[in-house]
């Protein structure tokens, strides 16, 4: 039976620590029971039954999802890189008709307070959607140097607004989690892809940032009001982020005040790799070292 809202993450076996520990934030802090799936590769599964047994959760397989679009050619989405075919899955998941809208997570996640539906829709149903004009991410990385990362940024908006044929600010629809409602999906699909004989493994092949792929659609296309709100997680984008805060106090706690959540970004959080952390002792020392100098 479909409901307003579930939660979903899409993950790897790689993730599967990560994925426990936020199947274990969900369970401590979902106050409405809110249905939560989870997916993953069909050789994964037996690792993720293992790792994720006694949770509430609802396991399911990638190809499961992959499958409700036949519109996809099954030999193209194949062949893509991981992280492509990740951005399709997890663009895909309305197709499953278990909710009309979905927390889409990642598994580097994890709640640090109670939740509920109206932190994501409201009162009728219409959910919040995370815009921003990414002043905060922007300001790291003046501050930190990374002047190409403002540039991709720049390049990437403009590409998606002449795409839809729109003017105006440069938006982002981040960071994770994301609110995506279906409705949003089937205007792209109806009014961009289908027409242009795309399916989304195209899109994302074009361009793969699925979080601008629904943010225009909704602009363009107003499947949905558009009901805007900040970022639902605390996101430390780099290691240092989090060894700041700690210096200076600021703990889940009083982050709780503002946020729902925290996202560890798995590429310095490799201590959550499993089975152990990825790469060569060389590669994992020269990670450490970047740490203690601040450039991770």
């Amino acid at each position: 039976m479909s409901v307003d809202i579930a939660l979903y993450c899409k993950s790897y076996r790689t993730d599967a620590k990560r994925t426990r520990r936020l199947a274990e934030s969900v369970q401590r802090f979902n106050t409405e029971r809110l249905p939560f799936y989870i997916s993953c590769p069909p050789g994964d599964m037996p690792l993720f039954r293992d790792f994720l047994s006694g949770l509430p959760v609802e396991l399911i397989s990638d190809d499961e999802i992959v499958a409700c679009n036949s519109r996809i050619d099954k030999e193209k989405f194949t062949s893509i890189r991981g992280s492509y075919a990740q951005q399709v899955i997890k663009s895909e998941f309305w197709r499953l008709g278990v909710s009309d809208t979905y927390l889409c997570i990642d598994s580097d996640s994890m709640f640090i307070r109670p939740f509920s539906r109206q932190d994501f829709l409201l009162e009728d149903g219409t959910p919040y959607t995370v815009i921003n004009e990414a002043h905060e991410m922007l300001d790291l990385f003046i501050r930190t140097g990374r002047n190409q990362h403002i540039h991709n940024f720049m390049d990437e908006s403009e590409r998606f607004k002449k795409r839809f044929g729109r003017s105006g600010r440069n938006f982002s629809f981040g960071p994770n989690p994301l609110i995506w409602h279906r409705s949003v999906w089937e205007s792209l699909e109806q009014n961009f892809l289908a027409p242009k004989e795309m399916s989304i493994v195209d899109a994302i092949l074009q361009d793969p940032l699925d979080m601008n792929w629904y943010g225009e659609a909704l602009l363009s296309y107003k499947a949905i009001p558009l009901i805007p709100c900040q970022a639902l997680f605390k996101v430390y984008h780099y290691a240092w982020q989090f060894d700041m805060d700690r210096r200076t106090r600021v703990n889940t706690e009083k982050l709780a005040q503002v946020y729902c959540g925290l996202i560890y970004q798995s590429t310095w959080e490799r201590k959550m790799d499993w089975p152990s952390e990825m790469g060569s002792f060389g590669s994992r020392v020269a990670r450490r070292l970047r740490r203690l100098l601040r450039r991770a």
